[in-house]
């Protein structure tokens, strides 16, 4: 059985990672003003647009995510004819409607699929599934790249399906933002409150950063701490000890809202990247989607792995 893989563009690995695994990406189109982007992980094109838009006007943005009749036309032109068995796998539906969209493009693809695939020559049955990850930004990458283990294995659609839908409930994404005010002025433009101007205020004054957490579906601060260098070390410390005490899967990703090499230059990084090889752990290092830094801001920490009965850093 041939199986396809899809993510979306907010999914942070890198490009050549998923080209090379041949991992379908659904864009993500973002606006800000009359600059308009695709987001197709290309991490130059995507530094290049923070430069000249994201840190001024990021907070205005529009992101357009792929349509239902987008998503149903990928699959009928290419997708049904590739491959015998796709999942696609989404950024957390409370944060986009893209689930949803695929979600109800799946109906349509399968009835629709038979005369194209017969067309190719191919009369066997084509199946989907979509599958929420219930996180966002790098740990949708815990999930993808698990998805391409299996496949790589041999394993069936049905066992990639159960594991894929376990996972998803294990999956602790942590993010750090540099900037509160950004992110309050982003969650406005969203009408989201999840960040108050009191809280954004204090924060900024005070140089209190709060570490925030992606978990089944739902984001909240699990904990604060004064400036931002010190908040990140103490979240990489906090992922060596998640990492020490066993892991699902031998994945950890980490994705930054800049340039990589200023990522690495964080105090803790080193010990972090020491305990990846030490345990045999395999560390996905990414620039953070397009998508990602107009929603939570510019030098954004983000670090996913999959653990069962972890502890929240408090």
């Amino acid at each position: 059985m041939r199986i396809g893989l899809v993510v979306d563009s907010a999914c942070d690995l890198p490009l050549d990672y998923l080209q090379r695994h041949d991992v379908t990406i659904l864009p993500i189109t973002v606006r800000i003003g009359e600059a308009v982007l695709a987001d197709h992980r290309d991490e130059e094109a995507t530094l290049e647009f923070l430069h000249a838009h994201v840190a001024e006007r990021g907070a205005e943005a529009e992101t357009m995510p792929f349509t239902v009749q987008q998503i149903h036309d990928l699959f009928l032109e290419r997708l049904v004819i590739e491959y015998d068995y796709v999942f696609c796998m989404t950024i957390t539906r409370s944060r986009s409607p893209i689930f949803d969209n695929a979600q109800q493009a799946s109906f349509s693809i399968l009835n629709d699929y038979k005369p194209v695939r017969a067309a190719a020559g191919n009369a066997t049955p084509f199946a989907l599934r979509v599958v929420d990850t219930q996180n966002l930004f790098a740990a949708q990458g815990i999930t993808a790249v698990e998805a391409i283990r299996l496949r790589d294995a041999g394993e069936g659609a049905p066992k990639i399906r159960a594991r894929l839908e376990n996972l998803a409930l294990h999956t602790h994404g942590y993010m750090i933002p540099r900037d509160l005010y950004y992110l309050r002025a982003r969650a406005r433009k969203k009408n989201d409150r999840s960040v108050s101007l009191l809280s954004a205020a204090l924060g900024s004054a005070l140089d209190i950063k709060p570490v925030l957490r992606g978990y089944r579906g739902e984001t909240s601060a699990t904990a604060k701490v004064k400036g931002f260098e010190p908040a990140v070390q103490k979240l990489f410390d906090f992922t060596v000890e998640r990492i020490r005490a066993g892991l699902m899967t031998p994945t950890v990703c980490l994705s930054y809202g800049g340039e990589l090499e200023e990522m690495r230059a964080l105090p803790g990084y080193t010990g972090l990247r020491q305990a990846c090889l030490d345990n045999n752990i395999e560390l996905f290092e990414s620039v953070m989607s397009l998508t990602g830094m107009v929603n939570v801001g510019k030098g954004a920490v983000v670090v996913a792995f999959a653990a069962e009965n972890a502890p929240a850093l408090s």
